[in-house]
């Protein structure tokens, strides 16, 4: 009997689930780099056998620049082992334009939000039209009523 690893290894190991071997590599290739540089790469991805980091930031990407032989050599040298079947042959970085959502963790937008009537009714009207004095005088009714 095979256990949960198993499975999902021999799951991943098919070819309509090639993108889960590619997820798995850019994973692990992310998490080695350093959590300053972590925090610049909103997502990344493998097209053509290039491997592309989407940066946030101009900072990160001049510091992607400055260690792109370093990644480079260090990948050539020891490949990871989820990265064994994918084949990497470039790396590049380019900077999104794209605002961030953030999420809004206290707001329920379930919830409808009331307001307390600051307004008394307490005004003269002096309009002429009878149809309009009328709607204005209806109007000031609610608001009596709501206070």
């Amino acid at each position: 009997m095979k256990n949960a690893n198993q499975i999902i290894s021999s799951l991943q190991n098919q070819p309509q689930f090639h993108k889960l071997c590619q997820f798995k590599c850019i994973e692990r290739i992310t998490s080695l780099f350093m959590p300053s540089f972590k925090r610049f790469v909103k997502f990344s991805y493998i097209k053509n056998s290039t491997l592309f980091f989407v940066l946030t930031h101009n900072i990160g990407k001049q510091e992607f620049d400055n260690n792109i032989d370093n990644i480079k050599t260090a990948l050539n040298l020891i490949t990871p082992e989820e990265c064994k079947d994918i084949e990497i042959k470039d790396i590049k970085a380019f900077i999104t334009h794209t605002p961030q959502k953030k999420e809004l963790k206290n707001q329920n937008t379930n919830e409808i939000q009331r307001y307390q009537e600051r307004a008394t009714g307490n005004f003269s009207i002096d309009i002429k039209d009878e149809k309009l004095n009328e709607l204005v005088k209806s109007i000031q009714d609610i608001i009596r009523d709501a206070t």
